[in-house]
């Protein structure tokens, strides 16, 4: 392999902090922030707004969405740009 063309891959802890999760795994991101480990080293620090353990499909809660107050919307914003029938 040729020299300088493959970024640095090294350990880096991912953190979701709306879930209170955190893991330790190999990437070529890097961050400026570090975080001491649970073995007791330091490392790069990336903090994610969501992970497996705070996304609804993998913790079952999903979410409902309302769907007839989005068509109810969707028609009366188009009935004034249509005028009356």
């Amino acid at each position: 392999m040729k020299k300088d063309t493959h970024p640095a891959y090294g350990y880096v802890v991912f953190r979701d902090r709306s879930a209170d999760y955190a893991f330790l795994t190999r990437s070529t991101a890097t961050s400026d922030k570090t975080v001491e480990w649970e073995d007791g080293n330091t490392y790069p620090v990336i903090d994610v707004e969501i992970s497996a353990a705070s996304h609804p499909f993998w913790t079952g809660r999903t979410r409902l969405l309302d769907t007839a107050g989005r068509v109810e919307k969707f028609r009366a914003k188009y009935a004034r740009a249509l005028g009356p029938k």
